[in-house]
């Protein structure tokens, strides 16, 4: 599948979400809905991988360039913001400090489920091949 006919598939998915959000009344915004809509349709097997991995990568690959119109947006309030510098970098520092504090806790406990199943499967094997010798 062409790399357009993928962008026309995300760019559906997005309306979808955006009609939801709209038509429902939902405090949530439609690009947040197109985004659970997308990982449901992923989940699902609705939409397979391979049906938008291309735009997906582009989108990904060029991340950095959808974050200019923010940063230019908030330039717009710079005055605003520059009474509250002190506050925005300690809640920054804050929450990468949890956010890295979670994702290293989160990888801990998958490393340790995946070696206790590991081990498991191990002696389980060996059980069984103690088993089939006569042991």
């Amino acid at each position: 599948m062409n790399i357009l006919k993928q962008w026309i598939l995300i760019l559906f998915v997005y309306f979808l979400g955006e009609v939801s959000a709209k038509s429902l009344s939902l405090p949530i915004r439609g690009n947040i809905m197109g985004m659970i809509f997308l990982f449901i349709f992923l989940v699902t097997g609705i939409i397979k991988l391979e049906k938008i991995e291309d735009a997906a990568k582009s989108i990904l690959g060029n991340l950095a360039f959808l974050f200019i119109p923010a940063g230019v947006g908030l330039m717009n309030y710079f005055g605003i913001v520059s009474n509250y510098v002190a506050q925005i970098l300690f809640i920054v520092v804050i929450t990468t400090f949890i956010v890295m504090s979670c994702t290293g806790l989160t990888v801990q406990l998958i490393s340790r489920k995946i070696e206790s199943t590991a081990v498991k499967k191990i002696k389980n094997k060996e059980a069984i091949e103690s088993l089939e010798r006569g042991e």
